[in-house]
């Protein structure tokens, strides 16, 4: 019994590390059988591609018909310029319900922004001037940066080094898969986990 004591001690901090989904980050029904938690970076191109090209068949195949919950998560890479900025800004747009636009936005103008490093350009371009000021206020509080920090740790504890990484969930398991896997696998592989 003091095994199991001195062992859930050590283990509490790790669970409590692990950060709540941001609903307003995520797409389908929370109960649905599946879950993939999708850690990705703003300036990476494959996270681009997967975004604009597999996402919305993941939609269409499985989160309209509550079969898959989507959570995004951030994982700024070291060394890209610009990233945590777009992180600070996406994440204080998900606060107003206003996430899904701001992405669409930087993944569409990756390759103009990082270059130029314009990101508020292309933030703003997509919200109202009263959206505007919040969500310049909001990516300065502590808690949008601690939101950021609290994803990028649970994907290194969760075996995390690039992006996108995608890791299904399904019965209570955790599968890490592949990087970038190629539609038909991916589909294979949720298809495989659904309940019959």
């Amino acid at each position: 019994m003091k095994l199991y004591a001195a062992l859930l001690l050590v283990l509490l901090p790790c669970l409590a590390a692990i950060p709540e989904v941001d609903k307003n980050k995520a797409v389908g029904s929370p109960t649905a059988p599946v879950r993939l938690e999708v850690f990705s970076d703003f300036t990476c191109p494959h996270c681009r591609h997967f975004h604009e090209e597999v996402l919305p068949q993941l939609m269409k195949d499985y989160v309209v018909n509550g079969k898959m919950y989507i959570v995004d998560r951030a994982f700024p890479l070291q060394g890209h310029n610009f990233t945590r900025e777009a992180f600070g800004y996406s994440v204080a747009a998900a606060r107003l319900g206003k996430y899904q636009q701001v992405a669409d936005a930087l993944y569409a103008q990756q390759a103009s922004w990082y270059a130029n490093g314009n990101v508020w350009g292309v933030v703003a371009g997509v919200l109202s001037p009263a959206d505007q000021k919040k969500v310049q206020e909001l990516s300065k509080d502590p808690g949008v940066q601690a939101e950021i920090e609290a994803e990028f740790r649970e994907g290194v504890d969760s075996g995390v080094n690039q992006t996108p990484t995608l890791i299904l969930t399904a019965g209570g398991k955790r599968f890490p898969l592949p990087p970038a896997p190629d539609y038909r696998l991916l589909k294979s592989m949720i298809d495989g986990l659904l309940p019959k």
